[in-house]
């Protein structure tokens, strides 16, 4: 202990010694480094500025006849040379090309390799002032660009912090002896410390690992009135209280092993070994296991935590497991904190509540997310109908009139779909087969979410070929993919985008792909577009109305038909949705009854 106490004090003054060391020597160093820097583009500033116009109009205006401007900037610059703090050494001046950085004059020649084109330059290229520089850098630089005779160039000051530098190192010498200095002190301080402490705390101790043993008749003397001495008097009174403690903690242990034996749920109890200590029948019939003496916390729970961190955690911690078909809650704490404490796990099942809980989360969500787009296409043409009564040619009216209807067979068909979202994964679900043409439900597409498209001032765009096989597939739901494609499009892309609807034939298949140049989809989440309930942003997919579901149900309506939906890559913004369809449907067995179109 007297040596554990020792280097623990030992260790404190040093690590305060040396953080205090660190932070006064970081603070210092950055300090003179940032006043090197703020003077360098402060005398740029002023050199440039108002107080030195005679000089920028040296700069700027052109002599009669010249040829050679960089020569001529050359001079001016060596004449002001003052001004600008060039010494030849750490600090010259370069006159570059205005258009392509390169070296064409300066006060000292570039180092082998030219002059590398830093962020400053590259800003002087573009026109603006580059005065930025980066304490981490080893330089400090300014590019400013100027026109002389028609041509433009860069003016470009380079400093190689060299005299901050050698500041800093000795600096650094600096506070390395006093930080030697303070070790020596902090360790004999620790030495010091610990020393007049020990002795009380080794009589402490002496009397714990007495009634650790049973004893519990052992009185301490209290020789002083600190805080040592009160805990002396505490252990005292401890002592004599434990005897009565033990006796009702016996008979509250008995109470409570028989609820223990009898609870509905699961409690299984882990020593500081991460020992087994405690089980109950209910644990050992929810995880499916029986459980031994020999058995550890980290073989039977290993991902629900860290055991150490749950000792010391300050409030317990419930995490959901999937055991088989059982969905298990685990509530796992620190039942005591003293040396026969542990972690207790409690298990409770909550299969029937996450399951009613999720299939109502999922039905609302599908309902909201599926409905959306043929309700808003259906009150777009009708209020256009209202508005324009009388107006429109009985054509366009019965037009709109059409749309309407399909869209409202299509909310009936989007319900049975959500309805039936769970027979596809059971291989249950039913196709309608019928043979239509590919371009007539590409065009039925556009003709539905055109007026969606104009609402956010879109140019929605069909670019077909003149001809495109008949094929085999329930229509609706091919709608309904494409439908759903296209919508994503519109909501995703910002008002006055571009939205292309296209379409071909590779070997025995027809594919339509939808492109536009939205706000795309980051490469983190690609991958997992199509899962279901997944959402990119969910801010912004609860904003559009998506919930996550539309895209896994087209393609688990793609799965059906054995076609397949995928992402392109596509160079610049947006996103290439693709849709892969075969000619003649689904093969013999998998697909559903074939009716006629």
């Amino acid at each position: 202990m007297r040596r554990s106490l020792h280097v623990k004090l030992m260790l404190i003054m040093v690590l305060l010694i040396i953080s205090l060391m660190v932070v006064v020597g970081a603070f210092l160093m950055n300090s003179v480094t940032r006043y090197y820097i703020d003077d360098f583009y402060a005398q740029i500033e002023d050199a440039f500025g108002q107080s030195h116009v005679d000089f920028v109009r040296d700069l700027q205006n052109a002599t009669e006849g010249e040829t050679d401007g960089a020569a001529k900037l050359d001079e001016v610059l060596g004449a002001y040379g003052g001004v600008l703090g060039i010494d030849g050494r750490n600090r010259n001046y370069y006159v570059l090309d205005g258009t392509t950085g390169k070296y064409l004059a300066g006060s000292a020649e570039p180092q082998e390799g030219g002059i590398s084109v830093t962020p400053n330059i590259t800003s002087a290229i573009l026109g603006k002032i580059g005065l930025a520089s980066s304490a981490a850098s080893d330089y400090m630089d300014a590019a400013i660009p100027i026109t002389r005779g028609g041509q433009q160039y860069i003016i470009y000051i380079l400093d190689n912090r060299a005299t901050a530098q050698a500041l800093n190192a000795e600096m650094f010498t600096l506070i390395l002896e006093a930080l030697v200095l303070g070790l020596i002190i902090s360790v004999l301080l620790s030495f010091l410390l610990s020393k007049t402490m020990i002795a009380p705390l080794q009589r402490l101790t002496a009397a714990i690992e007495q009634v650790a043993e049973g004893d519990f008749s052992r009185t301490l003397e209290v020789t002083s009135g600190d805080e040592i001495g009160q805990l002396t008097e505490s252990f005292n009174a401890m002592a004599g209280q434990l005897k009565t403690t033990i006796a009702a903690v016996e008979n509250e242990k008995d109470k409570l092993n028989t609820l223990f034996l009898h609870m509905a749920d699961g409690v299984a109890a882990f020593d500081r070994q991460q020992l087994l200590i405690h089980s109950n029948p209910a644990a050992s019939n929810l995880l499916g296991r029986t459980f031994t003496p020999v058995d550890r916390y980290s073989d039977l729970f290993p991902d629900l935590g860290n055991f150490n961190e749950i000792l010391n955690a300050s409030a317990p911690q419930t995490e959901q497991r999937t055991v088989g078909t059982k969905i298990l809650e685990f509530l796992v704490a620190p039942f005591s904190r003293q040396k026969e404490g542990g972690v207790l796990v409690l298990i409770h099942d909550v299969t029937e509540q996450v399951t009613a809980e999720q299939q109502r989360k999922d039905f609302v969500a599908n309902v909201s997310h599926e409905l959306r787009t043929p309700l808003t296409n259906i009150k777009s043409y009708a209020e256009t109908l209202s508005d324009s009564v009388g107006d429109l040619p009985p054509s366009m009216q019965k037009r709109f009139l059409t749309v309407i209807l399909n869209e409202s067979d299509r909310m009936t068909h989007i319900l049975q779909d959500l309805l039936t979202l769970s027979r596809f994964d059971s291989g249950r679900s039913e196709l309608r087969l019928t043979t239509f043409p590919f371009l007539r439900i590409l065009d039925d597409t556009y003709q539905a979410i055109r007026l969606d498209a104009q609402n956010h001032s879109h140019t929605l765009e069909l670019s077909l070929p003149p001809e495109l096989p008949d094929v085999t597939a329930d229509r609706e739901r091919i709608m309904q993919v494409l439908m759903n494609i296209v919508s994503n499009s519109i909501k995703y892309t910002p008002d006055g985008g571009r939205i292309v609807i296209s379409a071909g034939v590779e070997g025995k298949k027809v594919w339509a792909q939808v492109e536009d140049n939205g706000i795309g989809i980051p490469a983190a989440d690609r991958e997992h577009i199509f899962e279901r309930f997944y959402r990119v942003d969910k801010a912004r997919s609860r904003k559009s109305g998506g919930t996550g579901l539309g895209l896994s149900i087209a393609t688990e309506i793609m799965k059906q038909h054995e076609g397949r939906l995928y992402l392109v890559d596509k160079s610049g913004p947006g996103l290439i949705v693709r849709m892969e369809l075969p000619i003649a449907g689904p093969s013999k067995g998998k697909g559903g009854k074939h009716e006629k179109a």
